[in-house]
């Protein structure tokens, strides 16, 4: 199994979706609990929400291997995303419901994690990184969009109901406030849709946000963290809903070309 799909784009934009994968290789799936082997916390459908990609010549990275298996947006020495919240390890040892994902002594020791690490953590960033410089040589400017979804209700992670929409640049680390004060336009204006959303709120981009992310540098990344109940069944099997996703689908287009649309005034200013 290929460990991502990359298409190559004109446009200075490369689309990230590090957790749309279910891949997990026989030697691992066969120590997990029957639980994990379901792969709860999948970005479920994501490639299948964003097809309006497919008309725009930009770039898109698609991890293909299940986040049980690396998380390829947490960072490689394991420290926390959220300092004083629950955090989920860079090869995660307990699903989002607080359920285990190993059986009894299978837990992957330090040498694994390391070992794992360098086979799918390395590659997805090298190709990231590789991508976004071939970007910015070629126009100046390169963007990043980290696309993901997660379940409305996670109450590990948050209580109540997740925002619909949530925009995150590292509380600004990541991206231009500009960048992030019209894309937050665009959400808002989905309110009559009857879509929420929240900028820097709860989620606020994880490690490939923050770590990619340099606009200082003119490297500007942006999270969003989609709630699933917007597209698709949150419960198993995980459809994928087309009455739904015809609903949200042109939000998420329309925050796609603001964000190509800034880029634009930036390289004419």
């Amino acid at each position: 199994m290929e460990l991502f799909r990359f298409t190559e784009g004109s446009l200075p934009l490369l689309v990230s979706m590090p957790h749309p994968g279910t891949y997990v290789p026989p030697e691992i799936e066969g120590r997990m609990t029957g639980a994990a082997k379901t792969v709860p916390d999948t970005d479920w459908h994501i490639p299948q929400l964003y097809d309006f990609l497919a008309e725009l010549d930009v770039s898109v990275l698609q991890a293909t291997h299940s986040r049980y298996v690396i998380d390829l947006n947490r960072a490689p020495d394991n420290r926390a995303l959220y300092a004083g919240a629950s955090n989920t390890e860079l090869c995660p040892l307990q699903t989002f419901a607080m359920e285990e994902i190993y059986l009894p002594g299978e837990a992957p020791d330090e040498n694994e994690v390391a070992e794992r690490r360098e086979a799918y953590w390395q590659p997805y960033h090298a190709r990231l990184a590789e991508t976004l410089a071939a970007i910015k040589a070629k126009h100046g400017l390169a963007l990043l969009w980290d696309a993901h979804s997660i379940r409305s209700e996670v109450p590990r992670f948050f209580e109540g109901r997740l925002p619909d929409l949530n925009l995150g640049t590292g509380d600004g680390s990541a991206a231009a406030s500009s960048l992030l004060d019209i894309l937050s336009a665009v959400a808002r204006d989905a309110g009559h849709l009857g879509y929420t959303h929240a900028a820097n709120g709860r989620f606020k981009g994880g490690y490939i946000t923050r770590s990619h992310g340099d606009p200082a540098n003119s490297v500007h990344a942006v999270q969003l963290e989609l709630s699933q109940i917007t597209y698709m069944d949150e419960d198993p099997p995980f459809a994928f809903r087309d009455d739904l996703a015809g609903k949200v689908r042109p939000v998420l287009s329309g925050l796609i070309h603001t964000m190509l649309a800034w880029a634009e005034m930036e390289q004419q200013g």
